[in-house]
C-alpha cells in the first residue's frame, strides 16, 4: 500500500507535568499505545489499561524501561465489566492520590452488512465502544467531581459522521460516543471537568491491518487529503492538546483528526 512520507516526530515539552492519566486500550499497538508514550514524553504519570493482559504487561515493561517504573503502571480492565472499571479508577487514585486525565480509547470494530448482522455482533461492538466509554466516563466524573476538576478525552471516528457500508454497528457506536461527549461536557462543566473527543479517519496500526482487507485500506487511504494514512502518534498529539492547558476553553467538542468532517 502506497504511503506518502509523513512529518517528523514531535518531541515532548512537559505539557502534562505532574498529572496522572488513565488510558484504556493502551497495550502497545494503535492510538492508545501511542497516546501513552506521548503522555510520558509530556511528563505525565500514566496508568495503562487493556483487556489483553499479556500485551499490557509487555508494554508496561517497555515503557517503564524508558521512562522509569514510577511513571507508568498497568491494570488489566475489560470496559464491559463494571467491577473492573471501578477497580481501574480506584487504583489510579490509590497509587497517585488523584486522577487528572482519562483517555477513553477502548473500541471494537468489525465489518458486516446490516442485513446479515446478528444481535450478538451489534451488541458486542456497542458494549465495548459506547457502553465502555460511558462506564469509564461515569467513573472518572465521580472522582473528578470530588477532586475539583480534570479532563476526559474520548476516541470517536469520522464514521460517526459519515456512512460506510458494513459499519452500521461501529458507526452507531461512534456517533453515540460523540453525543455522550457533548452531553457529559455540559454536565461536567459545573465540576471544572472538560470533556472532548478526537475523531480520526485512518490511523494505521498492526491490528487494523489484520482485520481490514488491503483493498479497503487502499480505498480509505485514497480519501485522505495528504495521500497517506495517519500515524497513531499524530492522533495522540491532538489528544495531548485536548488534555493540556492549551485547550482550557474547549469542552463538548469533537475534533476531526483528518480532512473528513462532513
Amino acid at each position: 500500500m502506497k504511503n506518502v512520507e509523513g512529518p517528523a516526530y514531535v518531541p515532548g515539552h512537559g505539557l502534562l507535568r505532574g498529572r496522572t492519566a488513565v488510558i484504556t486500550a493502551a497495550a502497545g499497538a494503535g492510538i492508545g499505545g501511542a497516546t501513552a508514550r506521548r503522555f510520558l514524553e509530556e511528563s505525565a504519570r500514566v496508568l495503562l489499561s487493556d483487556a489483553h493482559t499479556r500485551r499490557l504487561k509487555e508494554y508496561e515493561a517497555e515503557l517503564a524501561g524508558e521512562f522509569g517504573a514510577d511513571s507508568v503502571g498497568a491494570v488489566p480492565c475489560d470496559v464491559t465489566d463494571e467491577e473492573q472499571v471501578r477497580a481501574l479508577f480506584d487504583t489510579a487514585v490509590r497509587q497517585h492520590g488523584r486522577l487528572d486525565i482519562v483517555v477513553n480509547n477502548a473500541g471494537l470494530g468489525g465489518t458486516s452488512d446490516l442485513v446479515d448482522m446478528t444481535d450478538a455482533q451489534w451488541s458486542k461492538v456497542l458494549d465495548v465502544t459506547l457502553n465502555g466509554t460511558f462506564r469509564c466516563t461515569r467513573a472518572a466524573l465521580r472522582l473528578m467531581r470530588d477532586s475539583g476538576g480534570g479532563v476526559i478525552v474520548n476516541n470517536a471516528s469520522v464514521v460517526g459522521w459519515r456512512a460506510q457500508a458494513g459499519q452500521a454497528h461501529y458507526a452507531a457506536a461512534k456517533a453515540g460516543v460523540m453525543a455522550l461527549t457533548r452531553c457529559a461536557a455540559i454536565e461536567a462543566a459545573a465540576y471544572g471537568v472538560r470533556v472532548n473527543a478526537v475523531s480520526p479517519s485512518l490511523a494505521l496500526h498492526p491490528h487494523l491491518v489484520k482485520v481490514t482487507t488491503p483493498e479497503l485500506l487502499e480505498e480509505l487511504t485514497a480519501r485522505e487529503a495528504f495521500g497517506r494514512y495517519a500515524e497513531p502518534w499524530e492522533v495522540a498529539n491532538v489528544i495531548v492538546f485536548l488534555a493540556s492547558g492549551y485547550s482550557s476553553y474547549m469542552t463538548g467538542e469533537i475534533v476531526s483528526v483528518s480532512n473528513q468532517h462532513p
